[in-house]
């Protein structure tokens, strides 16, 4: 038996108005909430980062030198620079010059090659020195032994090399040892060892060979017994070469270290 209900038609259903109402409060609700986080967002934005200022341009870097830095009148020097970091270089009494490079010069008197250096980053500056003595005087023609171990041309004092190296050969021992002998019997004697080179290379690189060479020849006579005070060296590079003839046979004449007196005793 169905049970009665006085009001079937009513049941299940809602009253008009109350289901739009519902669901018009969720969206107030949903759009209050979005409008809240809104704000509160625009209140604390995050703050972003600034870029670092870009490093200043690096300062120029600068080198300078002569070589040799002591030279008689008329003997040829190399002036070497070097830049980094700069557009503009000019060198006095050059004028303006490449970035870097090498100038051989043949200076009259005692001279500073003063360097200056532009670019971006600022100025640096640079000097060398270049003294100049002034030529020595000849000495009397020497005589006898004198004549033998000074004597022009390439005698027994020529102390010979092989192909760039300053080392002293076996064979030329004899020869710094005739030579120390020789000055031992002449104390009060003072000799110039000059460096000289053959023709191949720079005029730099024969500069410093040359000079390499008489120094170990003079260090040689030191050993050998002979005081340093009375020795001095000086390189001439390939700029005064004995034999000038472009042969290896004649190369071989002018690796030498040439051995010449400064002046007689008295």
């Amino acid at each position: 038996m169905k049970s009665y209900d006085p009001y079937p038609s009513q049941q299940f259903k809602r009253r008009p108005g109350i289901s739009s109402a519902r669901t018009n409060s969720r969206h107030w609700v949903t759009a209050l909430l979005l409008f809240l986080v809104a704000c509160y967002g625009c209140g604390k934005k995050p703050e972003v980062a600034k870029a670092p200022p870009a490093p200043p341009p690096p300062a120029p870097v600068v080198s300078i030198t002569a070589n040799p830095s002591t030279l008689q009148a008329g003997q040829p020097v190399i002036v070497t620079w070097e830049t980094q970091n700069a557009t503009e270089v000019r060198i006095d009494p050059f004028g303006p010059v490449d970035l870097s490079g090498s100038k051989s010069v043949t200076p009259a008197q005692s001279m500073t090659y003063h360097l200056v250096a532009k670019g971006p980053g600022g100025t640096q500056e640079m000097a060398a020195r270049v003294t100049v003595m002034p030529a020595s005087a000849s000495a009397p023609a020497p005589t006898g032994e004198e004549e033998q171990l000074f004597a022009s041309g390439g005698g027994r004092q020529d102390v010979f090399f092989d192909l760039d190296t300053f080392e002293i050969r076996s064979d030329q021992q004899d020869t710094i040892q005739h030579d120390a002998a020789f000055l031992q019997q002449h104390p009060d004697l003072q000799i110039l060892v000059e460096g000289h080179c053959d023709e191949l290379g720079s005029a730099e690189y024969n500069l410093a060979l040359g000079e390499s060479r008489a120094n170990q020849v003079r260090s040689a006579l030191v050993q050998a017994g002979i005081d340093s005070s009375r020795i001095d060296t000086m390189s001439y590079g390939k700029e005064r070469p004995f034999c000038k003839e472009s042969s290896e046979d004649c190369w071989k004449q002018n690796r030498r270290a040439h051995i010449v007196a400064k002046a007689e005793p008295h």
